[in-house]
């Protein structure tokens, strides 16, 4: 199989440019990110030579400069849904009734 994609300069290239944009902004600069970030297992079959977890290596690479908040909508969560990825672990965790619909964890 070819190689299409280089995981390593992807990391490079976006965590240089993301270093760029927060000194452009007074060190504070608020990204989103799209898709899956742990177990992008889609994204690794269409562009042959992407990793799963780039964007949480990239992440990783900025750790020093970064701090990360991930939001999950509570309508999101379901006691049903497994969590499979390696990079996860799951507390149990309950909303008592008359309480706020999110947690941190």
């Amino acid at each position: 199989m070819n190689i299409g994609f280089d995981n390593q300069k992807y990391l490079q290239m976006q965590s240089a440019h993301i270093r760029e944009r927060i000194s452009m902004f007074g060190d504070k600069l608020y990204l989103e990110f799209g898709g899956k970030l742990f177990d992008d297992y889609h994204a690794a079959r269409v562009l042959p030579g992407f990793e799963p977890d780039s964007k949480l290596k990239m992440l990783l690479q900025l750790k020093d400069q970064a701090e990360i908040v991930i939001a999950i909508s509570a309508s999101a969560l379901s006691p049903a849904a497994a969590i499979t990825s390696p990079h996860l672990t799951a507390a149990p965790f309950s909303i008592p009734a008359g309480s706020s619909s999110h947690r941190f964890l």
